[in-house]
């Protein structure tokens, strides 16, 4: 069987980029290990998950996929919200046909700072002329009590994945179903934008062609120009993504959903595809696998995540 060429691997990481771009927000995990050398950004691939050790190196060849960024905004309506840095680590199993499986790792694949919501609760609902909504807005002072984060979720699985899209710009690279969830005294536990059933769908794309280099390491991750391992790095693309479109606010508050319908109103939600729009700055990714897969056949994913362990100190 013919092994996996540069350029698929190319082509994948590349369309990976983008799924590190659409994550503007994220919750947090335990603490990751930490790896040597060029393994280093794959703390939490998930290389000891059953499709990832089943690879044979042959028809199917395992990876780690990074991609994160530093900065960005994503507006849901009339609201903009800033974001911060954000991680997203996905193992990939790449078929000799060119398609892909995407494997999230146990704990979730993004990870990223919470955002603030600009002007908090004020500015989400307030002024209102629902009496409920005006008790709570005149307690707003207490800036503890206006203040609100914004934590992006996955809430499914990837799908639509174009490989090809991801060396292109403009193209449509991946959907990703997702959910923001809105933290508040005032809005309770459960205040969500987008739900599991009802999601946020991104489907981010390039807006510039990111730079790219390669490099080879040993199964440690010590630097080796004859290496058993390569790593593809892209650097610098912005994402971005202006069709998505916004359901109303949920669960937020207690009773009637006065809350709900009062952060709708002032956020202009739901919102249609066109309205919204998600940017992600300087992302960068990096793609992780085996060199020559086929020479560690049927075994590519156990000696790959053989490998991964070595690296960890």
């Amino acid at each position: 069987m013919p092994l996996v060429s540069a350029r698929t691997k190319l082509a994948t990481v590349s369309a990976l980029t983008a799924l590190g771009a659409f994550a503007s927000m994220g919750s947090a995990t335990a603490a990751t290990p930490v790896l040597n050398g060029s393994w280093a950004p794959s703390t939490r691939c998930p290389v000891d998950a059953g499709a990832m050790i089943a690879s044979d190196g042959l028809d199917t060849s395992p990876q780690c996929v990074v991609s994160y960024s530093f900065s960005g905004s994503i507006k849901l309506g009339n609201t903009t919200v800033p974001t911060g840095k954000t991680n997203l680590q996905i193992g990939v199993v790449q078929n000799a046909d060119g398609t892909n499986s995407v494997v999230a790792p146990a704990g979730g694949a993004l990870i990223a700072d919470s955002a603030t919501v600009p002007g908090g609760l004020l500015g989400l609902m307030c002024p209102s002329d629902i009496p409920f909504i005006t008790d709570i807005c005149r307690q707003l002072s207490d800036a503890s009590l206006n203040k609100i984060t914004a934590t992006m979720e996955s809430v499914g699985t990837p799908s639509a994945f174009d490989q090809i899209a991801g060396v292109l710009t403009d193209q449509p690279i991946v959907t990703i179903p997702v959910r923001i969830h809105l933290q508040n005294p005032f809005l309770g536990d459960n205040c969500y934008i987008g739900t599991k059933t009802n999601p946020i769908l991104l489907r981010p794309r390039n807006l510039n062609a990111p730079d790219f280099g390669v490099e080879r390491f040993n199964g440690d991750g010590s630097a080796n120009e004859e290496g058993d391992l390569s790593r593809l790095n892209l650097l610098g693309s912005t994402q971005y993504d202006d069709t998505f479109a916004v359901p109303g606010a949920s669960g937020c508050g207690l009773g009637l959903g006065l809350v709900n319908a009062a952060v709708n109103l002032k956020t202009g939600l739901p919102a249609a595809s066109g309205k919204n729009k998600l940017v992600l700055n300087n992302t960068q990714t990096y793609l992780t696998g085996l060199f020559a897969p086929g020479l560690v056949a049927p075994d590519a994913g156990k000696v790959f995540s053989q490998n991964w362990h070595s690296a960890v100190n």
